[in-house]
């Protein structure tokens, strides 16, 4: 997968995953990456898959609908590529906590719903729930912050309701940071998810 790697400073052995939105790049996330830990190793991949020329993780059938097939196959070829990269970068693979925006924030959150001991914990801003009706490994203590938006046109609050209730029946910790910017990922909302991080890591 297309990917940036960087190596962290000091004795951090944190990594971020970083995971754009549709249509983003590696790139995107950067900046946040260095809001919530800048002394993290950053692994940050673009999505495999293309729509309309816009870098995705995984497949959709219509806007918020998505291709589930496509997803379990995406998402089992993430979990691979991140034990990969951690064999090529020598970091320990239990310690990769996910960073994902929308399309990014909801192949991380299917990270934790197929495969345990996947991420050490998850940031996910403006998620849905991957997948709805299956038996998500135990969770037991997994920091996980989400951040929605109450007026999300793409992503309803009903499904930050749902997706915060199937993680805290799996055991994960979640905390929760509402916004009014829609869609937007917010200043506000990076700002809860380091001091989230800072408290949890």
């Amino acid at each position: 997968m297309k990917h940036i790697f960087q190596k962290g400073s000091g004795n951090s052995e944190k990594v971020l995953l970083l995971l754009h939105g549709t249509g983003g790049t590696e790139q995107d996330l950067l900046p946040i990456a260095e809001m919530i830990d800048p002394e993290a190793s950053v692994l940050s991949v673009r999505g495999n898959v293309s729509e309309n020329g816009m870098p995705r993780f995984f497949k959709r059938l219509r806007e918020g609908v998505f291709d589930e097939e496509d997803l379990i196959e995406r998402t089992k070829e993430l979990n691979t590529f991140i034990s990969e990269a951690a064999e090529e970068y020598k970091f320990d693979r239990s310690n990769v906590i996910a960073v994902g925006y929308s399309n990014g924030a909801n192949i991380a959150g299917s990270l934790l719903f197929h495969y345990e001991n996947s991420l050490r914990g998850a940031v996910l801003f403006h998620p849905m729930v991957p997948r709805r009706g299956i038996d998500i490994p135990g969770l037991n203590g997994l920091p996980v912050f989400i951040g929605a938006g109450e007026n999300d046109p793409i992503c309803s609050a009903q499904e930050t309701v749902d997706l915060k209730k199937l993680l805290s029946e799996a055991g994960a910790e979640v905390t929760e940071q509402w916004e009014q910017m829609g869609h937007r990922l917010t200043e506000n909302e990076v700002k809860a998810a380091a001091g989230w991080y800072k408290d949890n890591f």
